[in-house]
Formats: C-alpha cells, structure tokens, sequence
C-alpha cells in the first residue's frame, strides 16, 4: 500500500478577487443599462458609427441621469 507522504499545497486566494468579480459585473449591468437607455433615446446608430464621445454633453447626461433612476429602482 502507497502512502502519500507529500504534504498538501495551499493556494493563497487572492482576497481582492471577489471585489473584481463585483466591479466587473456591475461593469456589465452598467454597459447595458447604457445602451438600453441609447436605444431608447433613439441615439444608438450614432454611438455605433461615431462613438461614446461624439453625444453632447446634454444627452450624456440624460443617460447619466436614467441609469442613476433605475439603479436606485426609480424607473420612470
């Protein structure tokens, strides 16, 4: 009979790994949040051909301001 005299690795986790997982998620929710609101504002061609960059601060802010309303549960 064999016996298995190697003592067992610990894998040190990472304790920060969790917290990534969370930004990256609500990364992803945002990111959606952000082109649903496009798509209803009727902007989304704009952000495909042009880019994030090219909307005017006023409709940036409109997004903005209809993500801060859905994630505190607000949806109007």
């Amino acid at each position: 009979m064999e016996t298995n005299n190697k003592k067992s690795k610990k894998i040190k986790k990472n304790p920060n790994q969790n917290v990534r997982k969370t930004k990256n998620k609500q990364a992803d929710l945002i990111e959606d949040l952000k082109m649903e609101i496009a798509t209803e504002l009727g902007i989304i061609e704009q952000i495909n051909n042009k880019g994030w960059n090219s909307l005017s601060p006023r409709v940036s802010g409109k997004i903005g301001g209809k993500i801060a309303q859905r994630l505190k549960g607000f949806d109007k």
